[in-house]
This record gives structure tokens, sequence and C-alpha cells, in this order.
């Protein structure tokens, strides 16, 4: 009877398990669509401006600040992750990643060119591990998640853009899940400053460049449009991580739930057994003792 007890509360617990994952999985499922609508609707804004600044810049030689290649001494990270757990492995990957490009500028550290490393964290997770494992986390933005709006986060690429034009740093980084599909998120490390060249050649170099009569000068309107893209790219990288959050979540859920439901069916297999076997043996001592008192 001690075996059936036991199995009975396993069996509870498990029940009970399957239950909040089961609701879980919904809820993400809800906010999923929301982050996918939001990432769908944004991504042809954002590639559009894009080709749109590559159109305007057809290799003229035309700079701006955002385009300064510098001697590489001081690197901004920006780490993006989630607020909660139980995504699977969405939040460890690009910690990992993270942690491989901090290792990797070590490794290129020399006496003549030093690189000096410091780290934005987006995310709860990142930000309670960097804190006891790296010791320049310049500035931690959880509740950014939160409400990730285009203007509180486009507050924050403008720090971080003027930061860069300030020569505090040299070049910015951006590590974090790109959205693909519901199954599927791409881990990515992206450089945010200074601009790469290939980005600003795209249109010229598919032949695609626009013949435009420009009011005022290209370099005017390049310097208007290149912060205006780069906040949209910025924010294009929060909404790509808050729907690879939820799809993972979710996916998460639906394999406790299922793996759930295998083990109830285990366990009530496992629970009949042990039940049968007990009423068997209670008729076997029944039995026995009817034919005790007989003979």
């Amino acid at each position: 009877m001690a075996n059936l007890k036991e199995v009975r509360t396993r069996i509870a617990s498990v029940s009970s398990t399957q239950q909040i994952t089961s609701a879980m999985k919904m809820v993400s499922a809800a906010k999923f669509r929301r982050a996918q609508n939001a990432i769908v609707g944004m991504r042809p804004y954002a590639n559009q401006l894009g080709q749109i600044a590559a159109d305007i810049d057809t290799g003229d030689g035309i700079q701006t600040p955002y385009h300064e290649v510098r001697r590489l001494e001081n690197v901004l990270l920006v780490v993006v992750t989630s607020n909660k757990g139980l995504c699977g492995a969405f939040n460890s990957n690009v910690i990992k990643q993270a942690q491989a490009r901090i290792d990797y500028y070590k490794s290129i550290a020399t006496a003549d060119q030093p690189a000096h490393l410091a780290m934005i964290t987006i995310g709860k997770r990142c930000s309670e591990y960097f804190a006891k494992r790296f010791d320049n986390v310049v500035g931690s933005f959880d509740d950014l998640l939160d409400n990730a709006s285009f203007d509180t986060v486009a507050s924050l690429a403008d720090d971080v853009m003027q930061q860069f034009c300030d020569k505090k740093y040299d070049r910015v980084e951006l590590v974090y899940n790109q959205f693909k599909n519901s199954l599927v998120q791409i881990l990515s490390t992206e450089q945010f400053l200074p601009i790469l060249p290939s980005q600003s050649g795209k249109g010229a170099a598919s032949g695609m460049a626009n013949d435009y009569i420009y009011e005022p000068s290209k370099e005017d309107i390049l310097r208007e449009m290149i912060p205006l893209t780069l906040r949209s790219h910025f924010y294009r990288v929060i909404l790509d991580s808050l729907a690879s959050e939820h799809g993972a979540r979710m996916n998460a859920m639906q394999k406790a739930t299922d793996n759930a439901t295998e083990l109830l069916k285990e366990l009530r297999l496992s629970y009949n057994k042990a039940r049968q076997a007990a009423i068997t043996n209670e008729i076997i001592e029944i039995v026995s003792g009817s034919e005790a008192l007989k003979g």
C-alpha cells in the first residue's frame, strides 16, 4: 500500500505540473502571435528604409560620424535575453555567445592595441549572469522588454549612438536571437556601429540604385536618415528577441506538456499494476485464512 500511496502522490504532482505547462503554453501562444505580428510588420519598413539609404549612398564616399572606423580600443556589447525563463536554450545560447565575444576580444588584445570591453544588458537573465561574472556592465535595461515601444527603444539607441560619436566606444555589437519562425531562432551577432561598407553600398552593388534629384544635398539627407535607420534596426532587434522568446517558451511548454502526458500514462499503468497486485495478495490471504479455518 505504501507503493500505491507514492504513485498516487506522483500522479497528482505530474497532473498539476501538466496543467501549469499547458496554461503557460496557451499564454505564450497569445503573446507570440502579437510579437510575431509586430516583427513581421516592422521588417518591411526597416528593410525599405535601409534600401533607400543604400540607394542614396551610391559609392560617392559620403561619410557620417556613424561610418567612422577607428582604432579598436573600446568595444560595447549589447546583449538581449529575456526577463523570464522556461524557454529552453533561448537565454543560455545568447549568454554563451556573449561570453565567446568577450573571450575573443581578450584573445586579440595586445599591449599596443588593448581591447577594453563594456556591456549593456537587456533582460534579467543576462543581467543576473554578467553582474557576477563581468565587471564592466555599464547599464541594465530589463524594463525595456516590458514596454518595448519605439520611443523607449530609440532613446537607448540614441544614447549608444551618441557614445559612439563621442568616441567613448570604437565598435558596438548586438548579440540576440533573430526570429525566423515559431520553431527556429537564429543566434546572431551583428556590428551595429560603425556602419559596415557593405550596408551603405548595398543598393549600388545590386544595380538597383535610382537616379534621384536631391533637395537638400545627399550628405544632409544621409545625416538625417542614418540615425533613423539605426533606431529602426535597434527596435527590430528587440522585436526579434521578443518574438523568439515567446516562440521558444511556447515550444518548451508544449514539450513539457507532452512529456507529462507520457509520464502520466506510465504512472497510471504502474498504479494499476500495483493495485492489482495488492488485491491479488489480499484475496490470497483471505483464501489461505479460510482454508486454515476449515483445516
